[in-house]
């Protein structure tokens, strides 16, 4: 499980074949000394296990269903990714639950400088549009955002200056292709309304003006 606050920006070192996968080398520039071969690491927003590591210098394999949801389809040396070591017990949740399941792939449509800070609509398959509401919590290749608008199947989200120098996603133009994980409480929530056998949750969302 993580967070969606990136510990750093790697850089994807190489990218060879794997079975119908990929091996992913990436150097994370982090001191992972406490880490060890078969932990998790989230990068840009997928989970990963991690097969061999020399200092800061980690190798994973991306799986062919991996492949067909993500990003990591498209990697190249050079490349730069988000990386995340997983949460640990007692650790803080200083963004939202992440699984690091990434959903679907969507496509950055617009980005837009207001003041410091950077607007960017992402568009997305409406088949996961009742996972979104406005103020929710998204994750973008593996950040944890907070969704300021929806439109039909377009969101937008607000990048900090922090944000920015801090994750590899102000370096994505429009037209480019992002990870997205939608909020797993919202999914849970969809599945306990959508069996229709208890109606209490769905009248106390109604009551609240959730619904």
């Amino acid at each position: 499980m993580f967070t969606g606050i990136i510990e750093a920006v790697g850089t994807v070192l190489g990218v060879k074949a794997y079975g119908k996968g990929y091996e992913l080398k990436v150097d994370s520039s982090l001191d992972l000394s406490g880490e060890k071969v078969g932990d998790s690491i989230a990068v840009d927003g997928v989970c990963l296990t991690v097969t061999s590591i020399d200092k800061g210098v980690f190798s994973v394999i991306a799986s062919q269903e991996t492949l067909s949801r993500s990003t990591l389809s498209l990697c190249r040396p050079g490349q730069k990714v988000n990386i995340e070591r997983a949460l640990r017990l007692f650790d803080r949740l200083g963004g939202h639950i992440v699984l690091g399941h990434v959903d679907t792939m969507g496509q950055i449509k617009e980005k837009t400088r207001t003041g410091e800070s950077t607007g960017i609509k992402v568009t997305f398959d409406k088949r996961f549009a009742k996972y979104v509401i406005e103020k929710g919590s998204v994750a973008i290749d593996g950040i944890s955002l907070t969704i300021n608008s929806v439109e039909d199947s377009v969101i937008e989200v607000n990048i900090i200056p922090h944000t920015a120098v801090s994750t590899s996603l102000t370096l994505k133009r429009p037209g480019d292709s992002v990870n997205i994980e939608f909020d797993i409480l919202g999914k849970y929530v969809e599945s306990l309304l959508g069996h229709g056998k208890d109606k209490r949750l769905e009248d106390l969302l109604k009551k609240q003006g959730m619904m």
